[in-house]
Order: structure tokens, then C-alpha cells, then sequence
């Protein structure tokens, strides 16, 4: 496959420092007519000329994607239809049956487990912690994909979905077959620590947030 010329921006301020890695290279099936969506219902399906770009987010710590969900409010204010899934994110036993509506077309989910994912060893000592987590996070991901492939959202952001692939909850060439398959007009953002380089070879845009 031919490898487009990757432009390299760097973006210094006092606090954070930001660098975007922008590409047009582009792993996604552009242009096409008819996509394939493994589902019982296929109704209601919109058909885009062209899916959104792949945005990746990474930093060397936690929680430091507020300006993401800052944006996210902001194009929710402006009428598109956001999603935003914070998948290792606990504490307030959201769900999907629970989830919270923002500024009317922003839908904001956290996994339905109250436990916060800050301590992975805490995690994988305690088994009935561990597959309580699983579960959840598993339930929430099967959520995404179909939202994914559904075509109803204008932006998705799936934060923290490379800590699911770390800690095994969620299989990467998963995440990689529903982004290949994905029917949104909108960009899907991913936001994580540890990146796999089979997803950093599918981004459009990669911006590295640092402290």
C-alpha cells in the first residue's frame, strides 16, 4: 500500500504542549455505495460519499482530553449529534440505559460500574472486580459498535478505548474491523496512553498531548 508524506506540526504553548501528526493517508474505505453492517435491523441506514477522518489523541498520562470534551459541547451547541463514551471511566453508574443528554444533541456514556479504572493491579488481583469490569466495559463497546455502523451520529469520541485494549477488555482487530466498516459522516476520535501501531497506521490526524 502506498504510504502517503506524513506532515509534522508542532504546536507550543505554556501549558500544554501539543503536537499533531497529520496525514492523508487514509485506512478507511472512502467512497463507497454500499457497506456491509452485520446486523438484524438495517434500517433507518444514511449512505455517505465519504466517512469522517480518524483523530487520535495520545498523552503520556490520564485525563487530560477536557479540551475534547470541551469541543465535543461546542459542536453539540452548533446542532451535530455527538456521542461521547468514556469506557474506563466509573463512578457515577451511567450505563446505557443512563445515559446524559448536553446542550440536546450531545449523549454522554460511562461504563456502569462505579469502580474507576486507576489501578489496573488493584483490578487484576480482585476477580470478582475484574469480570464486573469486563462485563460493563464489554456491554458498552457492543454499544459503540453499533453505533459505529449505524450512521446516526455526526461525531464519535470513544475515550480511553486503547486502556480497554491494554487491560484485553476490548480485542483490537475489533476496533480495527468496525472502524474499517464505520458509516458516519463525522470524524471518530480515539484518545489513550499506549497506542497500538496498527491503529496509529489508520489515523488521519494523531496529536500528541504533552505536559
Amino acid at each position: 500500500m502506498q504510504r502517503n508524506k506524513i506532515q509534522i506540526i508542532l504546536h507550543i504553548e505554556k501549558k500544554p504542549k501539543i503536537m499533531v501528526i497529520s496525514s492523508s493517508n487514509s485506512y478507511s474505505k472512502n467512497n463507497l455505495d454500499v457497506i456491509k453492517v452485520s446486523s438484524n435491523s438495517k434500517t433507518n441506514l444514511k449512505r455517505f460519499i465519504n466517512n469522517g477522518q480518524i483523530q487520535i489523541y495520545q498523552s503520556s498520562y490520564r485525563g487530560s482530553y477536557s479540551s475534547i470534551i470541551s469541543d465535543s459541547l461546542r459542536n453539540a451547541s452548533l446542532g451535530r449529534k455527538v456521542l461521547l463514551v468514556q469506557l474506563m471511566k466509573g463512578g457515577v453508574k451511567q450505563g446505557i440505559t443512563n445515559a446524559i443528554k448536553l446542550c440536546g444533541n450531545l449523549t454522554w456514556i460511562r461504563s456502569s460500574h462505579s469502580f474507576d479504572q486507576y489501578n489496573p493491579e488493584e483490578i487484576k488481583n480482585n476477580t470478582t472486580l475484574k469480570k464486573s469490569i469486563h462485563e460493563s466495559t464489554d456491554k458498552l463497546w457492543k454499544f459503540c459498535k453499533h453505533e459505529l455502523l449505524s450512521g446516526e451520529n455526526d461525531q464519535i469520541i470513544l475515550d480511553e478505548i486503547f486502556l480497554a485494549i491494554e487491560m484485553k477488555i476490548i480485542d483490537k482487530d475489533d476496533l480495527i474491523s468496525t472502524l474499517e466498516n464505520r458509516f458516519i459522516s463525522g470524524d471518530v476520535i480515539l484518545t489513550g496512553t499506549s497506542i497500538p501501531k496498527d491503529l496509529l497506521l489508520m489515523a488521519n490526524q494523531i496529536t500528541e498531548l504533552r505536559s
